[in-house]
């Protein structure tokens, strides 16, 4: 039994103590909870973590330095991209994100080279892992399959193909085609061993060993579970090459716990160096399933909570398709309307409210929006979890990117924007008229940023996995937020502003430690934020604070700390911006309504000034060539919004 026990220690997240790890010992299961955790006494030092053989980096900040990356890229290997016509491989796609052309769709069944306008700093490779053998079984002949009638339609791209594939995804029992790959659908999963080898080559090729230390990759997939057409979708993002045999895919686990349990067992647990973390997306799409814990308060609900919480530290809050952080239109929260929260809405108002309850078919645009399909609801949805049993699983960091499905990672600029399926938005009237999910409502997409010492994925991964993350809508802002008991007023006059907020303080997705027996006063916070050199000046800085009181009611309230409305705005006619803004904003606020009985957490917003939308560019380039009767009727749809305010979501500070 000793043995087991030390084995399953050794799997546990480093600590000081073994005090320090009782919060985690539900992983581990009761028995060995009361072994190992039984007393206060100093543990044996833990082994490091799994690093990757590489060269030291030459540029390492203890203070830690922003990176810029996208974690949600599909290339040729996932279904809905070839069927795209996109060809674009995970080794291409890792090359245009460091700076190299790639040759996309074009319109009217041309090509098109495009070019980042940046490089980034890292990115993952998030090909679909449901299909990566049957694209590969249909596109190679020979191979098993290829013959198949389902391959035959494949290959020739007939419109019912996407809707079949797809609509699988959601049924309660998801099964591969037969024909492709057989009774017991070996042959497909024979040959997505093949292509995972290829995905991991290419991250490995990618990845910049050197001590320059200029790009990241990560071995990653999707699992896109779709239990009635909701989303349910998750990027698992791996830490280091020692990665499992194969992804997991819905076909093996159709549900998320199943994912979480796979990905424990099969790398955390079974795999020596390997960690892992599962990132949602689109919960905007969810009809209140992919956020709505429901958690027993005994020991296995309590450990399955803790898992959820150590797999799921992130969420995706803004990509291509649309925002997630709020929504008006929603009930069930206590908060003045927010005008800010109509920002990139896939769905128009009025929606039809799932109340307390989960609905059915958002990836196609129809069913109810519940509060939960947003991030303010989500993270009030934790707080009420932990409020019952003890554990918040929902302590959720924020993130951003792109869900290109062109292998274009990064790819943002509302002016250079190429759409991201392909042939199906190929050119200005296919991206305003294209029968994609979202149409003309999806945008460039996000990026995510994170605060770490150096780019390697160690530091990437540790940094995202204790949140120290935020995410953006395309602009590559610099935004640090802080908060603590003891942080001065004068804190953004002093130069040594982020020492004192990490001695002092927690940074984006810490914990306040509890408060100090001599603070009379609630807790401070700081943002401070630096324009993008090749964006729009800010506008302003604001701190979302939500909570819940005494009588469990869920309230959202919106501080403004930095900046104003200064009424800069953009000739829709030319796109040229007019009037002042900032390039930097900071602002110290302390919660003036602080209750320590009240859970609660707080995030940083940050507002660029208004610039045209992708969307009002394409239509001024058609303007120039077709009389304006002629123009899709997106150009003159109200409901379009002609101009954006660009923004940052820092991931929230925990009370």
């Amino acid at each position: 039994m000793r043995g087991v026990i030390d084995d399953a220690l050794r799997k546990v997240p480093p600590r000081a103590t073994i005090a320090g790890w009782r919060p985690r010992c539900a992983w581990i299961g009761l028995l060995i909870c009361v072994a190992a955790c039984g007393d206060d006494t100093e543990a044996e030092p833990t082994p490091e973590p799994w690093v990757d053989t590489r060269e030291p980096c030459a540029e390492r900040d203890p203070l830690r330095n922003v990176y810029f990356g996208d974690l949600h890229v599909h290339t040729a290997y996932s279904f809905d991209a070839y069927l795209s016509d996109v060809r674009v491989d995970p080794e291409q796609a890792y090359r245009f994100a460091r700076g190299e052309p790639v040759t996309i769709p074009g319109s009217e069944g041309g090509s098109q080279q495009v070019t980042i306008d940046r490089p980034l700093d890292f990115a993952a490779v998030t090909d679909h892992a449901e299909y990566l053998g049957e694209v590969s079984a249909c596109t190679t002949p020979g191979a098993p399959g290829y013959d198949s009638a389902t391959c035959e339609n494949f290959r020739a791209g007939a419109p019912a193909v996407l809707v079949n594939f797809g609509t699988t995804l959601s049924a309660a029992d998801p099964q591969r085609f037969k024909d492709i790959c057989g009774d017991d659908g070996e042959d497909c999963l024979a040959t997505a061993r093949d292509v995972w080898s290829r995905v991991q080559e290419a991250a490995e090729t990618a990845y910049d060993r050197s001590a320059e230390c200029r790009f990241t990759s990560f071995v990653a997939y999707e699992w896109s579970g779709a239990t009635a057409l909701s989303n349910l979708h998750r990027n698992v993002i791996f830490r280091s090459s020692q990665v499992p045999a194969l992804p997991v895919s819905n076909f093996e686990e159709d549900t998320a716990e199943g994912l979480w349990d796979r990905l424990w067992r099969e790398c955390v647990k079974d795999v020596n160096g390997c960690d892992v973390l599962a990132i949602p997306h689109n919960s905007n799409w969810s009809n209140g399933r992919l956020f709505n814990p429901e958690y027993v308060d005994d020991a296995a609900g309590r450990a399955r909570a803790q898992l959820q919480a150590r797999l799921e530290p992130l969420v995706e809050v803004f990509q291509h398709k649309g925002d997630s952080e709020c929504d008006n239109g929603v009930s069930g929260i206590l908060a003045e309307p927010d005008e800010l929260c109509g920002f990139e809405k896939l769905l128009p108002p009025p929606i039809i409210d799932c109340g307390d309850g989960v609905g059915s078919q958002g990836m196609t645009g129809a069913g109810c929006v519940s509060r939960r399909d947003f991030v303010r609801g989500a993270l009030i949805a934790g707080l009420e979890t932990e409020r019952e049993i003890g554990v918040n699983p929902l302590k959720l960091g924020f993130i951003a990117s792109t869900d290109t499905h062109n292998g274009t990672p990064g790819q943002v600029a509302e002016d250079a924007y190429p759409g991201h399926f392909g042939s199906r938005e190929g050119g200005p009237r296919e991206r305003l008229t294209a029968s994609v999910p979202g149409g003309v409502r999806n945008s460039p997409g996000g990026l995510v940023a994170v605060w770490a010492e150096e780019n390697t994925r160690e530091a990437l991964f540790d940094a995202m996995q204790r949140r120290e993350t935020y995410g953006t809508s395309g602009p590559r802002m610099a935004v640090r937020f802080f908060g603590g008991w003891e942080l001065p007023e004068d804190l953004c006059a002093r130069e040594d502003l982020v020492e004192l907020g990490y001695e002092r303080g927690v940074p984006m997705g810490g914990d306040l430690p509890p408060r100090p027996g001599d603070a009379s006063a609630g807790p401070s916070f700081v943002v401070s934020a630096l324009r993008d050199p090749e964006g729009a000046p800010l506008q302003r800085a604001q701190i979302v604070k939500g909570w819940l009181d005494a009588q469990g009611q869920r309230h959202i309230a919106v501080h403004e700390v930095a900046g104003e409305d200064t009424g800069a705005t953009v000739d829709p006619t030319t796109c040229e911006p007019q009037g002042s803004g900032a390039d930097s904003l900071c602002g110290v606020w302390r919660d003036p309504e602080f209750d320590p009985a009240q859970p609660a957490f707080y995030y940083a917003r940050v507002i660029e000034n208004p610039t045209c939308r992708w969307s009002t560019r394409d239509c001024l380039a058609l303007a120039e060539t077709l009389p304006e009767d002629e123009l899709p009727s997106a150009c003159s749809d109200p409901t379009i919004e002609v101009t954006l305010q660009e923004r940052a979501w820092s991931s929230p500070i925990w009370l």
